[in-house]
Parts: structure tokens; C-alpha cells; sequence
């Protein structure tokens, strides 16, 4: 199938999603995972409307930025990986979000890298596995908290990755608690971490994310494929 048609089955299921708990789908922003494809089929994306586009390593953002150089005034670059503090001068000022944040360390080299604020989400361990990154939900406020010096990491939201699993409930569960969390930090009413936001659920379970709450969804297989 083309991206386009792709697009299209998503859409109808966000929209779906959307009908059944009340929320309206344009505030839900795609997110084009095209870590597993190239250029071309990034264009492709690009082309049939996806606005957003994620990346997990620095060497495949670039080359898809450079590749893309005519699409540059209409995407939103968003890195979506692990990143490691060194790797911060390697990503800034080309990305306009970062998924990621999970240590003040890479804070500081955020603020201190940056010329402008950069959108943060800080990354929540929601299933508490040892082999997903993220703060636990318990250290989050502190950690907003002692944000605050680093006027350039401006918290936008928080990010959760789910386990991929097919019990509806269990990923249900987890991220209506991740919801109920990004409600207390924006109460919170932090002027450097309004929270807003939502980034949370994939091609296997965006679906109960949007129903959940979510207002950034990062879609790879389900949208571009995977050309291996």
C-alpha cells in the first residue's frame, strides 16, 4: 500500500478513537517514524500530509534533512530516540522536539547547546522494565522542579513507550495513568513546563493512546513500512 493509503486507515481510526470518548481529531498530531526507511518513501510521507517526522539517531535525521532541504519549511523534526548528552550538539538546532528527556545532565547540555528554547517531553518509565528508559512517575515533579535555571528546555509534555503487548487493558491502564500524571504537572501551572501534552502510543496501540488522552502519536510501520 501507499503511504497515502496508510494515512487514510490511520485517520479513520484516530477519528474513530477520537467519536468514541469525545475528543477532535485535529488535536492529534501524527508523528512519521521513518527510522526504517529512506528518503524517498519519507517524501512520500511528506507528500500525502504527515507534518511531522521522527527520527532516533542523529546520522538518519541528517540525512533525511538533507535530502528533504525543499521540505524544510513544512515539517516538524522531531527526535524520538535515546539520546546521549554528547549527541546533544549533533541534533540541535535542526530538531524542533525531543522525546526524550530524562536527566538533568542532558538538561544542561540541552540549555547549553540551544539558542532558543527547545520542546522537551520528558520521558516516564510507565511499566517500571529495566530495559525502558524514563524517570518514574514518582520523580517526575522533582525533576521538572529542577528544571527550572535551563530557560532553554522548555517541557512541552511527557512521553511514555509502552511494552508491545496485545492486552488492551493493561496498555490502557498505563496510559491513563500517564494522562493522569501530565493533568498534575500542568495544574502545577510551571511557567517552563506547561505539559500540555501527550506522546504516547505506536503502530500497534495508538489507537487506545488517542482514546486515553494522547495528543502526539508516533506511527512507523503502520504509515512508511519497513524496507528492511
Amino acid at each position: 500500500m501507499t503511504v497515502k493509503d496508510n494515512l487514510e486507515v490511520i485517520q479513520t481510526h484516530i477519528r474513530k478513537s477520537c467519536a468514541k470518548v469525545g475528543r477532535n481529531p485535529a488535536d492529534i498530531h501524527l508523528i512519521g517514524v521513518t527510522k526504517y526507511v529512506g528518503v524517498e518513501r519519507t517524501r512520500e510521507a511528506i507528500r500525502a500530509g504527515v507534518s511531522h517526522i521522527g527520527e532516533n539517531r542523529a546520522p538518519g535525521l541528517h540525512a533525511k534533512q538533507e535530502g528533504l532541504t525543499d521540505n524544510h519549511d513544512t515539517v516538524s523534526w522531531h527526535f524520538i530516540g535515546t539520546l546521549q548528552s554528547r549527541k546533544v550538539k549533533d541534533v540541535i538546532p535542526t530538531v524542533h522536539y525531543i522525546h526524550s528527556l530524562d536527566r538533568l545532565s542532558l538538561a544542561k547540555e540541552i540549555h547549553k547547546r540551544a539558542e532558543q528554547a527547545v520542546n522537551c517531553f520528558v520521558q516516564v518509565n510507565m511499566s517500571g522494565e529495566a530495559s525502558k528508559h524514563g524517570l518514574p512517575p514518582k520523580d517526575v515533579q522533582a525533576f521538572l522542579e529542577s528544571l527550572t535555571p535551563y530557560t532553554n528546555v522548555k517541557v512541552v509534555g511527557l512521553m511514555t513507550m509502552a511494552p508491545y503487548t496485545h492486552d488492551e487493558e493493561y496498555l490502557r491502564d498505563l496510559f491513563r495513568r500517564l494522562k493522569v500524571l501530565q493533568t498534575a504537572m500542568a495544574d502545577a501551572g510551571y511557567e517552563h513546563a506547561p505539559c500540555t501534552e501527550l506522546s504516547m502510543g505506536m503502530s500497534n496501540d495508538y489507537q487506545i493512546a488517542v482514546e486515553e488522552g494522547a495528543t502526539y502519536i508516533r506511527i512507523g510501520s503502520a504509515l512508511v513500512g519497513n524496507e528492511g
